[in-house]
């Protein structure tokens, strides 16, 4: 064999392998890890778990949560709240007692599915009120 040519299989080879590397299948949130969401400016809410939402309507809050929302959620959730299929669309979550109790359920605990996490839990990594203010940034947008 030419020795120019084994050389260049070898490159091929090599530049096949980094590539195929780099093209592993992406496992939900695998290596993605929870930013902070800085809360300065709402109202502290305590350590007792609050089931509605005490932020709806909040400039603030919507402020805060589009920081948390695109520093944390965007990845599967999608930009502006629209889901391109990956996650649940947050845009439809009930507007209403029921649906803030599953919002607040699913972020605290998140998902796991057939032994796959979906979705990781976030109590613990942010806030009640980086929560909250990441939910009233969500019924912020528009359907």
């Amino acid at each position: 064999m030419n020795l120019r040519l084994g050389r260049g299989l070898q490159i091929m080879g090599i530049t096949v392998a980094i590539v195929w590397g780099l093209n592993l299948p992406v496992h939900s949130h695998g290596d993605a890890v929870p930013q902070p969401v800085d809360t300065q400016g709402l109202e502290p809410l305590g350590k007792k778990w609050l089931k509605r939402n005490p932020y709806k309507e909040n400039e603030i809050a919507i402020t805060i949560g589009s920081s948390g929302y695109n520093s944390n959620c965007a990845r599967c959730h999608g930009l502006e709240v629209k889901s391109g299929g990956v996650a649940p669309d947050l845009r439809y979550l009930e507007d209403d007692e029921e649906g803030d109790s599953w919002y607040i359920m699913r972020v605290r605990e998140g998902y796991h599915q057939g032994g796959v996490t979906k979705m990781p839990k976030f109590e613990g990594l942010i806030s009640q009120e980086a929560m909250w203010a990441i939910r009233t940034y969500i019924d912020s947008r528009p359907e």
